[in-house]
């Protein structure tokens, strides 16, 4: 028996021994290599980086347009209208009732026109808003 006490025994010491090993667990990507950080495009912008400030131009630059044609538009047409009226003052001095062309003309029909040269800039600059929103999403 002391031979089977003896076995024993030494099976239990190998048990513990094995039992206090350290054993490293590694991933089997371990070799593989790191990929590069991905920095959405809005955290460029919001960290103020160089990219973010070509996005900012480009943005700014896609909203200048539409401000610039509805700058010359509203310019050119209520710019136009002295100049019209003192081309032909037959049409300025024309009376419609108590009231002359030229007073309902720059008191009523104006408005229309900047009605809709203000629409159509918000519409615009919503398009490139919705525009450089998609590409930053697709960044």
């Amino acid at each position: 028996m002391t031979d089977r006490v003896r076995a024993s025994d030494r099976i239990r010491a190998t048990e513990r021994a094995r039992a206090t090993e350290r054993v490293r667990v590694t991933s089997p990507r371990m070799s593989a290599v790191a990929r590069p950080e991905i920095r959405p495009a809005t955290r460029e912008i919001d960290e103020e980086t160089e990219v973010g400030e070509v996005y900012l131009k480009a943005l700014l630059r896609s909203q200048l347009r539409p401000a610039l044609v509805v700058l010359g538009v509203v310019l050119g047409g209520l710019g136009g209208l002295p100049l019209f009226f003192l081309a032909l003052p037959e049409v300025a001095d024309t009376r419609v009732g108590p009231v002359t062309v030229a007073w309902i003309v720059l008191g009523v029909a104006v408005f229309p026109l900047l009605f809709v040269a203000a629409w159509w800039h918000v519409r615009a600059v919503e398009r490139a808003e919705r525009d450089f929103t998609e590409i930053l999403r697709r960044r």
